[in-house]
């Protein structure tokens, strides 16, 4: 039986630069979709799929996200005092409990491979998952993470979640290779990092949804660089899977990549309109926009 999953590691370090001015004083992972910050958004998916304790990679200017998974009790306070129970029950509800969520620094941005390395210590000899926050996934079942631990405890090994993409934008992704799968699952027997054109094994690309073991920490330890000069947990990957097996989860669910302003807008608008309160109003709202 394969080792539990109760770890996840989120990457919040990054600088946002895509974003400024806005992200210039507020973490771009403290943005907002509808009323939720991008990182709550995620975290959310993760206490879904059963994960018990959550490791933010953060950097220089961050604290507001350290903040944003505190007590604060002076509103706590006025919540109560104003007879504002369901919003004082839901800001509670959204807290992990204490001595589930750990902080640690990446003091430079040298990729994702490097994040994930940082957070070695906390995770320790046991698999873990990696959320990027910018990735956000709307499913009307169970979430991303909680199907990719579904897959996990069928077979064990490493899981990553994947989608595909029109040709001409596999450049810019992480691509695999696989071989015979069954029905939305499939074994990975190659990845690249940022194909050129005309060379991606597939049109399926990583998404930023990974399980991984251990022994990824291992490889990273060489701080290896690869694309852009960064350490890149593809490549990491790529070695580990000469030991380990890997397996790729085509998700069912829509996703949002948030760290563009086309993907940040289009979630907002898709997660809004799922809101009951928020769809008929904003449906007419649009309807004049356009």
């Amino acid at each position: 039986m394969a080792a539990p999953v109760r770890k996840a590691v989120f990457p919040v370090a990054g600088l946002g630069t895509r974003f400024l001015p806005a992200s210039k004083a507020i973490p771009k992972e403290m943005l907002t979709v509808v009323d939720r910050p991008l990182i709550q958004h995620v975290v959310d998916e993760a206490r879904a799929a059963g994960i018990e304790h959550f490791i933010f990679v953060t950097g220089r200017n961050k604290g507001a996200i350290e903040d944003h998974f505190d007590r604060q009790p002076e509103l706590e306070q006025t919540l109560a005092a104003r007879g504002k129970t369901v919003e004082l029950e839901a800001l509670l509800r959204d807290l992990p409990p204490p001595g589930e969520t750990s902080f640690v620094r990446q003091q430079e941005p040298l990729g994702l491979g490097h994040a994930v390395w940082c957070a070695r210590e906390l995770v320790g000899r046991e698999p873990f998952a990696v959320l990027l926050p910018d990735v956000l996934v709307q499913s009307k079942g169970k979430g991303c993470l909680a199907q990719m631990l579904d897959v996990y405890d069928a077979h064990g090994g490493n899981i990553i979640a994947v989608e595909p993409v029109p040709e001409a934008d596999l450049k810019s992704y992480g691509v695999v290779s696989i071989g015979e799968g069954n029905g939305s699952i499939f074994p990975v027997n190659g990845m690249v990092e940022k194909p050129k054109p005309g060379t991606a094994p597939s049109n399926l690309t990583i998404l930023g949804r990974y399980i991984l073991q251990p022994e990824i920490f291992d490889i990273l330890s060489a701080k290896e660089t690869g694309a852009g000069g960064e350490i890149q947990i593809t490549d990491a990957m790529i070695r580990l899977l000469a030991t380990q097996d890997f397996h790729a989860l085509k998700y069912e669910g829509r996703t949002f990549d948030c760290g563009s302003k086309l993907g940040f807008l289009l979630a907002n608008v898709a997660y809004a309109l799922d809101r009951p309160e928020l769809r008929e109003t904003l449906t007419a709202e649009i309807k004049k926009l356009i």
